[in-house]
């Protein structure tokens, strides 16, 4: 105040009148302000951030460089104008005068969006720090850190409106509580991506990395980003996915975490087997398979066991239904058996099963329900592919024949006569 009187009283001793003076000395200390503002901007941005960037560069940590590459140290730079902004117009300026409080609460908005930002700075730091880290290593963490960032920003908007109308952020929020039904529309995409955002880190429903499938959206593929409105999958065939995060949880999705995380990749696969193939082994097929090395012992074994069971319980062995006797379907599934169990890429110590379903049109199915080792897919399918085609092939070895619906060949085949 001291000063604006020195500058008035020195510009009516020029001859300026006094009604001009007034205005011109508060425009010329504001100038003043405006122009110290600016040369601490420029100081501030060549030697704090040089220095910030700098220090950076010569430290091996990585969290000063995430710093430096979402632009900490400008934005801190950026507080200082604003600081002696506001610091000039309370110490300089008259405080009655209705432009000194205007200006103090516009200095102070920009404190508020200025502080908003290097906040936000601080925040996807620690984001890509986290996501790079073991301890949240999968996690949404863009998410978390975009909920925190909405909370920040709503935040600002309230302390921003309660400085322009000179109220208390309190009162504020009570004048906002009378729009709650507008504002639930507005943001109404917002607010459900925040909630949802929160379901799925909090009940662990997906991670980036996952691999998932929602029909509904066309995904099937890695997640590759979890943000508080999207979650990206890229899909096997390179195309990305974008998904509302709400969706997640108000749909169904499948996820293959539980597979990639077991260890094993379940084959799943049923040989359908003409049924009028089945029949009992003569001693001549048993001889036969008895020279398979894979069965050499099952074989031995199992005709002991019946041959003593016939022997206890007196059976006519002379017809051939009487007691018990071996078939070439159960000789066959005693081989699948075999034959996976010294497969080196089947998983022993998962749910291995070879079954009969229940028989059908198609013949009777055999499944094989085995988990491989290797879940990587192309090696996945080229095990299960190895798998089949040797099953195929020893098939007929069996007197077995597989079911298959007539095709253009069987029917020329049944017209043309017989030599």
């Amino acid at each position: 105040m001291e000063l604006l009187d020195l500058i008035r009283t020195w510009l009516t001793g020029q001859g300026a009148p006094v009604s001009i003076a007034g205005p011109l000395g508060y425009g010329a200390l504001l100038a003043a302000i405006i122009l110290a503002a600016l040369a601490i901007n420029i100081l501030a941005r060549r030697y704090l951030v040089h220095f910030g960037e700098l220090l950076c560069q010569r430290t091996r940590n990585k969290w000063d460089d995430l710093l430096n590459q979402h632009h900490l140290f400008k934005r801190l730079a950026s507080l200082a104008p604003v600081v002696v902004f506001y610091l000039g117009v309370d110490l300089l300026l008259p405080p009655t005068e209705a432009a000194t409080e205007f200006f103090r609460r516009l200095a102070m908005v920009f404190f508020v969006l200025t502080g908003t930002r290097v906040l936000e700075s601080l925040l996807r730091s620690t984001r890509d720090l986290l996501s790079t880290s073991n301890i949240a290593k999968g996690r949404p963490m863009r998410g978390y850190i975009d909920a925190v960032n909405l909370i920040i920003y709503i935040l600002a908007g309230i302390f921003i409106i309660a400085i322009l109308t000179d109220k208390s952020p309190w009162g504020v929020l009570s004048i906002l509580g009378g729009f709650t039904v507008v504002l639930l529309l507005v943001f109404k995409d917002t607010i459900l991506g925040f909630v949802a955002s929160l379901q799925l880190a909090g009940h662990d429903m997906v991670r980036i990395g996952d691999w998932i499938e929602m029909p509904k959206y066309g995904a099937d593929g890695d997640v590759i980003d979890v943000s508080i409105h999207t979650v990206k999958v890229q899909n096997w065939d390179k195309t990305i996915t974008t998904i509302p995060t709400y969706a997640l949880v108000s749909d169904t999705f499948k996820n293959w975490r539980g597979m990639s995380e077991s260890g094993g990749r379940r084959i799943k696969r049923s040989l359908f087997l003409d049924m009028n193939s089945i029949k009992f082994c003569t001693d001549e097929m048993l001889e036969r398979f008895s020279r398979f090395q894979l069965l050499k012992d099952y074989l031995a074994a199992k005709q002991e066991e019946i041959a003593r069971f016939n022997r206890d319980h007196a059976v006519d062995s002379s017809v051939i239904i009487n007691g018990r006797c071996q078939t070439n379907i159960g000789v066959f599934r005693a081989y699948v058996i075999a034959y996976l169990k010294k497969h080196p890429k089947i998983h022993q110590d998962m749910t291995f099963l070879v079954r009969h379903l229940e028989p059908g049109p198609n013949g009777l199915p055999l499944q094989i329900y085995v988990f491989s080792n290797d879940q990587v897919w192309a090696n996945y399918e080229a095990i299960q592919a190895d798998i089949f085609d040797h099953l195929l092939a020893v098939i007929p070895e069996f007197e077995l024949r597989l079911f298959q619906n007539p095709t253009g060949h069987d029917f020329r085949a049944g017209l043309t006569p017989a030599a």
